[in-house]
């Protein structure tokens, strides 16, 4: 194995791991805030209470920030299975983060031209969904030595 392949199996893996950990803590902290029904604090954009009590921050019943929290783990898992050897997860992440970049995606234009608001949490979700897309994209992509 060269060199550069060792970089890459050992810090893509624990770059996505991170990623994957940012995105639970934040889709965690609107799950929280959705069911004890507290007002999440918006600085930096307006419109989270809007997004956030909107007909789309619930399927089934369930928080969309809940799905989200659940395949933010999953891809962590994924990832930790990956760095301690088993490559396959890899692949098996980047096809799971693909599906996840598709829904976030379509939140996104939900946000832009639905329901005509944005919530600064749920772009940090989008930000590192799509973030572990690229990285998964570079490990594909990238010139091998």
């Amino acid at each position: 194995m060269a060199e550069n392949d060792i970089l890459k199996t050992k810090w893509l893996p624990v770059l996505a791991a991170v990623f994957a950990m940012i995105g639970l803590g934040d889709s965690v902290y609107l799950t929280v805030h959705h069911y004890t029904g507290e007002k999440v604090p918006c600085s930096l954009v307006t419109g989270c209470e809007t997004v956030l009590s909107s007909q789309y921050a619930e399927m089934f019943g369930i928080p969309t920030a809940a799905f989200g929290a659940i395949a933010y783990f999953v891809v962590f898992s994924l990832a930790i299975l990956t760095l301690y050897g088993n490559r396959a997860m890899w692949n098996l992440l980047g096809a799971f983060v693909s599906v996840m970049a598709v829904f976030t995606l379509y939140l996104m234009y939900l946000q832009a031209f639905v329901i005509e608001a944005f919530c600064q949490f749920c772009l940090i979700s989008a930000a590192t969904t799509l973030s572990l897309l690229a990285l998964f994209l570079f490990s594909k992509f990238s010139h091998r030595r």
